[in-house]
């Protein structure tokens, strides 16, 4: 287990610079190679989630200024009773086919944002019905795949004036989401020495990972900043494509 840990560290580096450049992206990045690093599938989600989880909360205590419970709170609400919803029907829903499909769908989603942003941008306002839409899409994706993050995004990223408050946005609501699920990882056990152990090796390398995401979030033309967020929601899709 020990010899993993430079590989989990590298790891976890790279997913915290991803998730502090582009908002999103963490569980992504660091779930292609981390279940073949720790004792099983199980604590490695729970590492992945206590390593984001501690990603955006540093996040949030820096841009908490930016955020704006109204906007936040419905689809909070709407994410949490569908997630539940979906999870309860998961075993019944092939998983490969299913993956695949989610794959396409992300493709093709960052190719439509990317060529019809500002459209979508004039389609999109901080609003009720959009915020129910956006959270019931999350709590789907998040109960089905372990993946609620690109429906949340792609609204924050739409209907928030800055790039600035879309982190902000999306950092408080992963905080919220991660913390629920890692009190539910805990009460069936994947919360292991091991996945303790591995976390505070980590956290040094979550730093490193922060601040050249900082560096490189500062640096990033709120004109530019959006077409970087759908490419990387094209290159989850592929992700899942190859891993699947």
């Amino acid at each position: 287990m020990f010899e993993n840990i430079p590989y989990i560290m590298l790891l976890a580096t790279g997913a915290s610079f991803v998730q502090r450049t582009t908002g999103f992206g963490f569980g992504i990045f660091i779930m292609t190679l981390l279940p073949f690093l720790m004792p099983s599938y199980g604590e490695a989600t729970a590492l992945s989630g206590l390593l984001a989880l501690t990603t955006s909360s540093v996040i949030v205590a820096r841009m908490w200024k930016y955020v704006s419970w109204k906007r936040l709170l419905p689809i909070l609400v709407t994410f949490v009773l569908i997630s539940a919803i979906a999870i309860c029907i998961l075993d019944r829903i092939e998983g490969r086919m299913m993956r695949m499909i989610l794959g396409t769908i992300l493709i093709f989603i960052s190719l439509y944002f990317s060529f019809f942003k500002d459209r979508i941008k004039r389609m999109i306002r901080p609003g009720l019905p959009f915020q129910i839409g956006a959270g019931a899409l999350s709590g789907i994706m998040g109960g089905l795949f372990g993946m609620q993050g690109p429906p949340a995004v792609l609204y924050f990223i739409t209907s928030e004036p800055d790039k600035e408050h879309y982190m902000a946005m999306t950092q408080m609501y992963f905080v919220i989401g991660n913390t629920m699920m890692t009190i539910v990882r805990g009460c069936n056990g994947f919360i292991t020495p091991a996945v303790g152990r591995c976390y505070l090796f980590s956290l040094g390398a979550i730093a490193v990972g922060m601040l050249l995401g900082n560096w490189a979030f500062r640096h990033i033309p709120n004109r530019i900043f959006t077409y970087i967020v759908y490419a990387y929601i094209g290159v989850s899709g592929i992700i899942i494509l190859i891993t699947t």
